[in-house]
């Protein structure tokens, strides 16, 4: 009886270790940055990002749970030729960031955002901005994928990820699916057991999954 107790508990753990690892966001593929492609299309114009529709969706893991919230852009413009986005870049506004599984009045959601917005995480005063500049945007396997150089705390790498694009009415709507981030490749290091030694289950996992919306309309 106590064989077949455990036999059904390390079932009960293997099936649940599966399904999170397929819920799991697919990490980015991560690569030096690279020149943003130039097109030579005569009639390219600019799409100018609607701050107000556009968003950066955030998820931080731990061993005792998750964290989620949102980031805002300060700026920024899509090129379009032929219907198509052929570049383009947006200004990330890291003092916008938000915490939303944590009610808003409660100190906890304060200090979260303290915490993330302080030298430990993003370091907002000293680095403000985040920079997001498209270099190519490809079809493969039957998915757009959209890559661009992420500039973070002065560290630039280059980040692909499959993307919805819809040209409608005159506007633009770029729609990632989830994917994560490795955030000690930006220099995002604290809590980190690949950079620690010291921090048995008090470590912070390194991907951030995100997914990002951003809307423009014809300038």
């Amino acid at each position: 009886m106590k064989t077949k107790f455990v036999n059904i508990l390390f079932i009960t753990a293997l099936s649940l270790s599966v399904f999170s690892c397929k819920d799991k966001a697919k990490e980015a593929t991560t690569t030096e940055a690279e020149t943003p492609a130039v097109t030579e299309a005569v009639n390219t114009e600019i799409y100018t990002v609607d701050k107000a529709s556009s968003t950066i969706a955030w998820t931080g893991f731990k061993p005792t749970g998750s964290h989620n919230g949102t980031i805002g852009l300060e700026s920024g413009a899509l090129n379009v030729a032929n219907g198509k986005v052929v570049g383009g870049s947006f200004i990330i506004d890291m003092a916008s960031i938000t915490v939303l599984d944590i009610p808003a009045d409660d100190k906890g959601n304060a200090k979260l955002v303290g915490h993330l917005t302080n030298a430990d995480f993003f370091d907002v005063e000293k680095y403000p901005s985040a920079v997001f500049t498209i270099t190519e945007v490809t079809d493969a396997e039957g998915k757009t994928m959209l890559s661009g150089n992420l500039t973070l705390k002065e560290v630039k790498n280059n980040v692909t990820f499959p993307v919805t694009i819809a040209n409608e009415g005159g506007a633009i709507t770029i729609i990632s699916e989830a994917f994560s981030i490795d955030r000690t490749k930006w220099n995002v290091q604290y809590g980190s057991k690949s950079i620690f030694d010291n921090l048995g289950d008090k470590f912070i996992n390194d991907d951030i999954e995100l997914k990002i919306t951003v809307k423009a309309a014809k300038s």
